[in-house]
């Protein structure tokens, strides 16, 4: 049996409490919903003596809100998988999301999960994913108290996999988000907020928590799709997720992104797709898009399930999700 370390739960009543809280401990860890940051715990993955427990700044920081002119829809963090996947809004204006949010996990741990904490979900890897014992024998890891990579051979940076279910749809939309600090308040976005390193892979500094995620009021406009793999139809981690936005305008393509997770510490974003802005929004671009995702995304042994199969099965999940995405139309024009 797997217990808890002890560790001191500090209880901040808003924003700038919990801020101070984190400044004030070096080295302590947020707690909002607990699904994936107890059973680290337990693994034995984190040195921390304190956990900031964010329940209390739920009046703050659990909203879903639009903003008037622009039309831009603003998320809480602290808004739980389960209210974004049911929300009326988000499921019109944000569809990918939505479905997204629908997939995670199991319904018990959709009610508890936050947005924020599933955009900061720490990366996974088969090698440390582990309990103490095993990862020991192993000689441990870049990610834990080990100077080795078992992923890349000789690699100096950890490839620790973000699995990450609303990031790929985020990023696909455009999607920023904003935070707060002792230094006080930053939007940046959110392409900008994830680091290939699987140690740490977001900018987020140790004193700094993320309150809001921002989409901008033109993503209603798109057409978008999510697509996760999984081995199992619920619970699972995805073994490949994607998403894909795309602006049609006279069954024309307008704009195009293309976002695939599960492969290394941060989403990619599949570059060099602007000669694609004109073409027909149509089978042909569904398969362009499953080339060029194929040609750029490598898949590791991160994650248990062969990656060569991963490799090959992605152009042709990304076929079907750009087709779910066409013939899906936008709730809010385009």
């Amino acid at each position: 049996m797997m217990t808890l370390p002890a560790v001191d739960v500090l209880r901040p009543r808003s924003v700038p409490e919990a801020v101070a809280q984190l400044a004030a401990h070096p080295g302590a860890r947020l707690l909002a919903g607990g699904t994936d940051i107890v059973p680290n715990l337990k693994y034995g993955m984190y040195d921390t003596q304190h956990l900031v427990a964010l329940r209390g700044l739920s009046r703050e920081l659990r909203y879903v809100r639009a903003e008037v002119p622009d039309g831009e829809l603003r998320l809480g963090a602290l808004c739980t998988i389960d209210e974004l996947a049911r929300d009326a809004t988000v499921r019109a204006r944000l569809p990918a999301l939505a479905d997204a949010c629908a997939q995670i996990a199991g319904p018990q741990l959709r009610r508890m999960g936050t947005l924020g904490g599933n955009l900061c979900l720490d990366t996974r890897c088969v090698y440390v994913n582990q309990t103490y014992f095993w990862r020991s024998a192993l000689g441990f890891c870049l990610k834990k108290d080990g100077t080795a990579c078992h992923v890349v051979a000789g690699g100096q940076r950890c490839v620790a996999a973000a699995s990450n279910d609303s990031a790929p749809v985020l990023l696909a939309l455009g999607a920023s988000v904003g935070t707060v600090s002792p230094r006080g308040e930053r939007v940046l976005p959110l392409e900008e907020f994830y680091l290939a390193d699987g140690v740490h892979n977001t900018v987020l500094a140790p004193d700094e928590l993320l309150v809001e995620v921002r989409v901008p009021g033109q993503a209603a406009s798109l057409r978008q799709a999510f697509h996760k793999l999984r081995m199992r139809a619920a619970i699972d981690f995805p073994a490949l997720n994607l998403a894909v936005a795309l602006g049609v305008a006279q069954e024309a393509v307008r704009s195009v992104r293309l976002c695939v997770g599960a492969l290394a510490a941060r989403p990619a974003l599949v570059k060099g797709l602007d000669d694609l802005v004109g073409r027909p929004a149509d089978r042909r671009l569904a398969d362009e898009l499953g080339r060029r995702a194929h040609k750029q995304c490598r898949p590791l042994t991160n994650i248990g399930v062969d990656p060569g199969w991963r490799r090959e099965v992605l152009p042709v999940l990304v076929r079907r999700t750009v087709l779910r995405a066409l013939e899906r139309m936008p709730s809010y024009g385009g």
